[in-house]
C-alpha cells in the first residue's frame, strides 16, 4: 500500500477535504481530546492481539491508529487509512514522536480501495456513519479481511442520547430554515447508524455475522470554556451544517445564536472545560469467509 489514493477523488471527497478538514483541525482538541473518554471506554474491550494486521478505516488524525499500532506490537502492523491527507499528517507526526514504526498511513478512500483480504481486523471510531454508500463500504471493509477477520466500528447513537449535537442545531433552527435538499454535507451524518435494526440489516447485507451491539455512554468534552463551545458547534456538525447553508442569513443572526447557545450551554461548564452527555454503539461483526 502505497501513499497514494487509487482514483481520482469524488466530489465528497473534496468537499472534505476542501470544506470540511481545515474547520475540523481547528477543533482537533474537541474531536480528539474531546472524545477520550469514549476512547478510555472502548479500547479495552477491543479484541486486539500481538502481531496482527489492523486497518484503522477513517484513520481521521491518527490517534487510535498510533493507539492500536501500540497494542499490536512490533510483530505487528497498523495501516491508517483516510481520504485526507491532512488529517494524516497529524499521525504521522504521532507515530514519529512515539517511535512507532509499525503503523502506515495511506491516503485512498475506503469506500473503493482494492484489499486483498490480509487484514485480521478493521477498525473505525466514528467514521462509518459518514460514508456515502455504507452497505458498499462495509462490503469493501469486509473485503479488508481475512476469513473470520474482525470488525468493530464505533457510531453514535440516536439524537436523543447525544443532546451535545442535538441541542445545538435545535437550537440554531429557531434563527436559521432547514438546509435544503441539495445542501453539501459531511456525508449521511452523525446519527445514520444509530438505529441497531437498520445498521444490522446493513452489516448483514455486506455480508458480516456475529453482529453484536454495545452501549458506550461517556460524557464528551464540548470545548475549553463557553465562548470555544460554541465555536465548535456553529463551525461543525449537524448545528454547523445548518450555519454553513444559511450563509449571509447566519450572520445577521450570529449574535442572537450565539446568546441562545450561551445559554444552553452554561448549566454544562465546570472547572474543566464545557461536557455533555454522549452515547455511542460499539458494534462488533465477523467476516465469515
Amino acid at each position: 500500500m502505497g501513499d497514494a489514493a487509487v482514483a481520482e477523488p469524488s466530489d465528497f471527497v473534496k468537499f472534505w477535504n476542501e470544506v470540511l478538514v481545515p474547520k475540523f483541525i481547528k477543533w482537533k482538541h474537541v474531536l480528539v481530546g474531546g472524545l477520550s473518554r469514549h476512547s478510555d471506554a472502548v479500547f479495552p474491550r477491543l479484541e486486539v492481539h500481538p502481531g496482527e494486521r489492523v486497518l484503522d478505516a477513517g484513520a481521521g488524525f491518527g490517534d487510535t491508529a498510533c493507539m492500536l499500532a501500540e497494542r499490536v506490537g512490533p510483530a505487528g502492523e497498523v495501516v491508517a487509512m483516510d481520504c485526507c491527507d491532512a488529517f494524516l499528517d497529524f499521525g504521522r507526526k504521532e507515530a514519529a514522536e512515539k517511535g512507532l514504526k509499525n503503523v502506515d498511513f495511506v491516503v485512498a478512500d475506503v469506500e473503493i480501495y482494492p484489499f486483498e483480504g490480509d487484514f485480521d481486523m478493521v477498525f473505525s471510531r466514528f467514521g462509518t456513519m459518514f460514508f456515502s454508500n455504507p452497505v458498499a463500504a462495509l462490503r469493501n471493509m469486509r473485503k479488508a479481511l481475512k476469513p473470520g477477520g474482525r470488525l468493530t466500528h464505533i457510531v453514535w447513537r440516536d439524537r436523543a442520547d447525544n443532546p451535545w449535537l442535538s441541542s445545538a442545531k435545535e437550537m440554531v433552527l429557531r434563527h436559521l430554515p432547514v438546509p435544503g435538499a441539495d445542501a453539501q454535507t459531511c456525508g449521511p451524518g452523525p446519527f445514520s447508524m444509530a438505529d441497531e435494526e437498520m445498521v444490522r440489516a446493513q452489516m448483514k447485507a455486506a455480508g458480516f455475522e456475529d453482529i453484536v451491539f454495545e452501549r458506550v455512554d461517556a460524557k464528551v468534552r464540548m470545548g475549553d470554556d463557553i465562548e470555544d463551545s460554541i465555536g465548535f458547534q456553529i463551525a461543525l456538525g449537524p448545528a454547523g451544517e445548518v450555519v454553513r447553508e444559511a450563509g449571509d442569513l447566519a450572520l445577521d443572526r450570529d449574535e442572537e445564536i450565539r446568546q441562545d447557545l450561551t445559554e444552553l450551554l452554561k448549566p454544562h461548564v465546570s472547572d474543566d472545560g464545557v461536557w455533555m452527555e454522549s452515547s455511542s454503539w460499539m458494534i462488533s461483526a465477523r467476516n465469515p469467509g
